[in-house]
């Protein structure tokens, strides 16, 4: 009985002393009223961004004849996380003048696809699953 005590009791003191080590430290700060402005006024002008690519009207047919509407595709860039938003911002803004539209619009159905079949969209009729 008291050897099986002194076992569990050693176990417990080296798991103990084993984990010390893991101990993570927080830190705590508070957010300014600037820096929520600054970081509000960046994700308006990313979807502004992303608005504006998609009011082309070249950028809008193609859309169209992958099958997704404009309302769908303007609720979608609502719908878009900040993360989202500035990826596709990014994306686009990387692409050169007059160029490469095709994989803005490669990027922007996988998107559509991707949430899509997730079940966080309708945009797309065959991925619905039939019941």
């Amino acid at each position: 009985m008291m050897k099986t005590i002194k076992r569990a009791f050693v176990g417990t003191v080296v798991a103990a002393f084993t984990f010390v080590g893991f101990t993570q430290t927080v830190q705590a700060a508070m957010i300014g009223t600037e820096q929520v402005h600054a970081s509000n006024a960046a994700q308006q002008q990313d979807k502004a961004r992303i608005a504006a690519a998609l009011d082309r009207p070249e950028v809008m047919a193609q859309l169209e004849q992958l099958g997704v509407q404009r309302a769908d595709a303007q609720a979608r860039v609502a719908a878009l996380t900040d993360d989202e938003a500035a990826t596709l911002a990014a994306k686009i803004d990387s692409l050169p003048a007059g160029g490469d539209v095709v994989g803005t619009l490669v990027l922007i159905f996988v998107i559509l696809l991707v949430t899509d079949i997730l079940g966080l969209t309708k945009v797309f009729p065959f991925t619905r699953s039939r019941r």
